[in-house]
């Protein structure tokens, strides 16, 4: 069981900006002192639902104040990439970190971001593959060229290599790990053909995550997979965590500060062609997720870690950690899941 935590960099009500990142970075390091997998790192533009704009620059800043933990983005928005940009930032975060640093990439939403950054509706729309297989081949070869109909350019040379990384403790010299947010069975074939692990979202329960684990297996043989890969994928599993000692005591915590973090956050999304969208109720939201995710007691929260990975055979978490939106609460919630839940699944 391998347990880590998801930073969203969330702004609650009151907060500035620089509070938000401030609990993310001491969230990061207090995940590393308490024994904890990896550190999942959110990216959001213009909403306070989340302030960090840039996952992968984070992402820097928190390898460098770490030596151990893995750290990944969950996920780079690609539509709002161009492709071999990013790819050249994970190779060059792989290299650096010594082999510690994955890269989530996902379509992101049709939000106003597509306006701004230039992508456009059709990035969003339908140029998500050919954008993850320019950035899968950035990865993997030696030379690369544009062939595609977005992005066009003679072949050039990969530097640095994301495959030249030096040989040591943990390390991957085929370059970082790259996976796939996956919100639909398009994209979980998607990421099936290419081998890739799932990053499965925390609005999703056990058994929609072991449907959607099903699909990818299925997909992975019908692409000539061999067993051992489609098996042995490590997918990962968002949810939120909070513990506490008193069965109710977690989830009336959750319940007083998510949904006005939410509300502000989720109010704030503008779409990039003003099509209609549904938001969810904050407050059913967060009982929605306090009955889905180890939210109470250290055992409870064990017991729940250890049936989801039973029922979807994933056993890598992302656990959202700051739904206190305070800083001592925050910390103090992440060492309680190394020093009193960890040791409950081992």
């Amino acid at each position: 069981m391998r347990i880590g935590t998801f930073v969203l960099a969330a702004q609650f009500p009151g907060q500035g900006p620089g509070e938000a990142l401030h609990r993310a970075v001491r969230s990061t390091e207090a995940a590393e002192e308490s024994g904890l997998d990896s550190v999942w790192l959110a990216e959001h533009h213009f909403v306070p639902y989340g302030v960090c704009p840039s996952a992968t620059t984070l992402a820097a800043l928190l390898l460098g104040r770490t030596r151990r933990i893995r750290v990944g983005t969950a996920v780079s928005v690609l539509p709002n990439h161009h492709p071999v940009a990013l790819a050249e930032q994970a190779a060059l975060l792989h290299l650096t970190s010594g082999g510690r640093f994955s890269l989530g990439v996902g379509r992101g939403g049709p939000w106003v971001d597509l306006e701004v950054f230039g992508g456009g509706l059709d990035a969003y729309e339908n140029g998500f593959p050919e954008a993850l297989d320019l950035v899968l081949d950035w990865l993997r070869e030696p030379r690369v060229a544009g062939r595609g109909e977005r992005f066009g350019f003679r072949e050039v040379a990969v530097v640095p290599r994301a495959d030249e990384l030096l040989e040591g403790p943990g390390s991957d010299a085929s370059g970082p790990e790259t996976v796939v947010a996956c919100t639909s069975p398009k994209t979980v074939r998607l990421a099936a053909a290419r081998a890739l692990p799932m990053l499965l979202g925390m609005h999703c329960g056990d058994e929609e995550k072991a449907e959607m684990v099903a699909l990818w297996r299925t997909a992975a043989r019908e692409a000539g997979h061999p067993p051992e890969v489609v098996e042995g994928a490590a997918h990962v599993s968002a949810g939120v965590a909070q513990i506490a000692d008193g069965a109710g005591d977690a989830t009336e915590l959750l319940v007083k500060t998510m949904p006005g973090w939410l509300r502000q956050g989720l109010d704030a999304h503008v779409t990039v062609d003003g099509r209609h969208r549904v938001m969810r109720d904050p407050v059913a939201y967060t009982e929605l997720l306090c009955g889905l995710h180890p939210v109470g007691t250290p055992r409870l929260a064990a017991d729940r870690l250890a049936a989801t990975a039973e029922r979807t055979g994933i056993t890598r978490f992302a656990l959202l950690v700051e739904g206190s939106g305070d800083l001592a609460a925050t910390e103090e919630n992440v060492r309680r899941l190394g020093a009193d839940v960890l040791p409950l699944l081992t």
